[in-house]
């Protein structure tokens, strides 16, 4: 369903089970970099109205995760750490060249973000199934089914607000260029890298 065309090796839990605090943390940046993104939406295509009002949910969507994920932090008698560089947004977001019309800057960023939340939603899916944990897995299987969400609408709006074919053509793509960076991934305590 997701179209990724490499799935996470499944040894990356055991990673993640050995930095669950450090895991933890990443995802914290992770909600809050998606609420940025939001809003980065809406004040750079503010004559979007319908991006625009589905924009201010996910905002008020994401902030609420970043919370229930900060309160698991502090559950742990953990705080939150500093952030780290992201090594997958940044290679991923290399792909589209930059400039263009509005509209094709619109596009690769709706499909960029279409892309973070699919590997997001794979990512906890694997968590959900893999984890010793049972409430923390629990945790991650409510997420997944948000992501899934958050995936299909800005793959959505993609494709409403660019020409469909071209849209298809450069998710198909874009998925090609993300498997060749997960080769190298799945290696550390982050959600995606």
């Amino acid at each position: 369903m997701l179209g990724l065309k490499l799935p996470t090796d499944p040894r990356w839990v055991n990673i993640v089970e050995k930095n669950i605090e450090d895991i933890l943390t990443d995802h914290a940046y992770c909600e809050q970099k998606a609420t940025s993104t939001a809003i980065s939406l809406i004040v750079s295509f503010p004559e979007y109205t319908d991006l625009v009002q589905e924009m201010v949910a996910l905002v008020k969507e994401e902030i609420s995760h970043f919370k229930m994920v900060h309160d698991l932090i502090l559950k742990n008698g953990w705080v939150l750490g500093r952030d780290r560089k992201d090594d997958y947004v940044l290679q991923l977001i290399t792909f589209f060249p930059k400039g263009g019309s509005r509209t094709t800057q619109l596009v690769h960023r709706l499909l960029y973000a279409a892309l973070i939340e699919a590997r997001s939603c794979e990512r906890f899916r694997l968590l959900s199934e893999e984890l010793e944990d049972k409430s923390l897995a629990e945790f991650y299987r409510k997420l997944m089914v948000s992501e899934a969400n958050h995936y299909t609408m800005f793959l959505g709006f993609a494709r409403q607000y660019g020409d469909r074919k071209e849209v298809d053509k450069k998710w198909n793509d874009l998925l090609e260029f993300e498997a060749e960076i997960m080769v190298n991934l799945s290696k550390k305590e982050t959600i995606h890298g």
